[in-house]
């Protein structure tokens, strides 16, 4: 209603307006119209730009074959898991370098390999349900609204009316990205942990594995490719403490017991 009244106002006072202040009012209504059809993103453009997001990053990253030891493992980790709260999941490898794992608004979740390298099957179980609990809590979709209405493909996206609109590979490449690199609020992340640990628990997982993950990305150390993870999830050192100290309570409370300590098994 706002957009509405200062369009209404602006055109009142056009005639009224020096030439170049005009332009500039007409490029503010430009953005304002385009603001107001941005707002109404509709759920279903949404699904459509996360699965064409995901297909892209699926396209343009090296995903094993079913004969690889890394979607075996991740596989059996998962044997199951198949949705989140209604949300239907779908598991792939993604075999780079990279230390790190995200999950979509759509139910897509992808594990680089070189975290599971890392990784013993409760910890990577810990970070799969941490990622799956920012999809549940609506954290991933609301970034990925964000990112369309901000990013590189906003025009395409207010201007599109009631359809999706095709996407360039550029765009696209971007949407992933912030996908892959979403960033969360402390109160997000905390938000993540408890609805990733009552989500391991209703699979019949052991949520002790989220604690372990915690304090061994903590521990991490090495290059930035090996720290990106990290950076991500953990914004200050204290933040972590409270973290790992407070997924532990609940495990204690909640009478599980701590796995022991095993090496990852992708090899």
């Amino acid at each position: 209603m706002k957009i509405l009244n200062f369009i209404v106002a602006a055109l009142m006072l056009g005639s009224a307006t020096p030439a170049a202040a005009q332009f500039n009012l007409k490029k503010a209504i430009s953005g304002a119209a385009k603001a107001a059809k941005a707002v109404t993103l509709t759920d279903a453009q949404m699904a459509s730009y996360v699965k064409e997001s995901v297909d892209w990053m699926d396209k343009h990253n090296p995903v094993p074959g079913a004969d690889s030891p890394y979607t075996q493992r991740l596989n059996r980790l998962t044997a199951g898991i198949t949705d989140a709260d209604g949300i239907p999941l779908n598991f792939k490898v993604y075999d780079v370098i990279d230390v790190n794992a995200f999950a979509c608004p759509d139910g897509s979740v992808r594990v680089f390999s070189s975290l599971m390298d890392i990784m013993s099957d409760d910890e990577l179980l810990g970070v799969i349900g941490h990622e799956i609990g920012h999809v549940l809590k609506h954290h991933s979709k609301n970034a990925f609204r964000t990112q369309l209405l901000t990013g590189a493909a906003k025009d395409v996206v207010s201007s599109a009316g009631g359809v999706a609109a095709a996407l360039t590979d550029s765009q696209l490449g971007s949407l992933g990205e912030s996908l892959i690199n979403a960033k969360y609020s402390q109160k997000q992340e905390n938000e993540a942990d408890d609805c990733g640990y009552d989500f391991l628990v209703s699979k019949g997982r052991n949520p002790w594995g989220m604690a372990m993950a915690f304090e061994k990305l903590q521990n991490l150390e090495g290059g930035a490719q090996k720290q990106s993870y990290v950076q991500k999830m953990f914004s200050s050192h204290p933040e972590t403490q409270a973290r790992i100290k407070h997924i532990t309570k609940r495990c204690e409370k909640d009478g599980y017991q701590r796995p022991a300590e095993t090496a990852a098994e992708t090899k």
